[in-house]
Order: C-alpha cells, then sequence, then structure tokens
C-alpha cells in the first residue's frame, strides 16, 4: 500500500508548486505534522497546507475502537494575500488544527468552525475559521479501497463576531453575508463583515 503522506505532498506540489518553506511539529501522543509554505507570486498570496493529519483516518470519537483503515481523511489549506501582516506565524495554529482529529476525536467536515483560542498570527483579528467545501484549489486524492479519499479543506478565517453569528445562523448564512459584501477573504486584516440589516 502507498504511503498515504508521500501520496498527499505530491498532489499538493502538483496543485500548488515546490513549497518554499515546511515546519513540523509533534504533540504529545501524536504523530508528526508538517505545514508547508506555498508562496504564488503572480496571484500575491501565501499558501499554507497541513501534511500529516491524513495519515489515519478520521473516527467516531465514542467508538470504541478505531478503524485504522476506514474514515474520512483530510488536510488543510489557508491561502492570505502576502505582504500583509506576519501570517507566517500561523504555521503552530494550523498544526494544532490538524492535530485535532488525534488530539480530540474530532471530524473535520465543511461547514464545520475550528477555533484556536487565540490569534492565527500576531495582531490577527481571527482565532477561528471556517471549513469550506474540498475540490477546488486542490482536487481530492483517491487512495485504495477501503479507504476514502483525501480532502483538502480550505479554511476561511472568521472573526469572533462571525463565528459567533456563524452559530446561531448557520454557515450558509455567513457565506452569504461574505458575498452579498464582497468581502476578500484571503485579507488577514480585513473586519468583521456587516452582521446587521
Amino acid at each position: 500500500m502507498a504511503d498515504v503522506v508521500e501520496l498527499t505532498e505530491a498532489r499538493l506540489r502538483t496543485a500548488l508548486g515546490e513549497p518554499d518553506a515546511r515546519a513540523a511539529v509533534t504533540f504529545l501522543g501524536t504523530e508528526r505534522i508538517e505545514v508547508l509554505r506555498f508562496f504564488d507570486a503572480e496571484a500575491g498570496v501565501v499558501r499554507y497546507a497541513t501534511l500529516g493529519m491524513s495519515r489515519q483516518p478520521m473516527g467516531d470519537p465514542t467508538s470504541v475502537t478505531a478503524d485504522p483503515v476506514r474514515g474520512p481523511r483530510a488536510e488543510l489549506v489557508l491561502t492570505v494575500r502576502a505582504g500583509y501582516a506576519d501570517t507566517d506565524k500561523v504555521l503552530r495554529p494550523l498544526a494544532v488544527l490538524a492535530a485535532s482529529p488525534q488530539v480530540e476525536g474530532l471530524v473535520v467536515a465543511p461547514g464545520a468552525s475550528l477555533d484556536v483560542g487565540e490569534p492565527l498570527w500576531p495582531g490577527a483579528p481571527f482565532s477561528a475559521v471556517l471549513v469550506a467545501e474540498s475540490g477546488g484549489l486542490v482536487e481530492d486524492l483517491a487512495l485504495d479501497p477501503p479507504m476514502e479519499p483525501v480532502r483538502f479543506f480550505p479554511l476561511l478565517p472568521m472573526t469572533a463576531n462571525e463565528a459567533a453569528w456563524k452559530r446561531v445562523h448557520g454557515a450558509a448564512a455567513l457565506h452569504e453575508r461574505w458575498l452579498s459584501a464582497g468581502t476578500d477573504l484571503r485579507d488577514p486584516v480585513r473586519g468583521t463583515v456587516p452582521l446587521t440589516d
């Protein structure tokens, strides 16, 4: 059986190019999580992708035994405009989010909110992210059955007010607010979208 992490890295390189930096973080009781940095000068953005989250499938936290083969697999991808903030400090918070399935038994899926409890980078107005649908920037990676594909979920930073509003109204309603306001979700210093009519 091919190594899932090697295949995942190959898919990231195919979609995003060669990483210009990488960092590894290991949390007690977990396997190593890496975060790869991809700078896209043409688009003026930097992308951060986790590597290692997909090593194990995410399982039902109420299950007595974890299935080592079946279950959803994922990696996380964050895209921000380059040069506006010290976003390279997001490496550790991203690794924390990527380790949450191993540490907390969390199953990460589109529409979910993930919160690190502190700014994603120094001075960031965000401590939480919204998990978006996979398949856009990086195509899902099919694995040998019965393993499920690796999905690459984009992360959309949310301000505290947006995260609170999303808990009440849902992810689709927040997306609609962002869309109607023309919000640049890649802006690392943007403010909260208007949440009242």
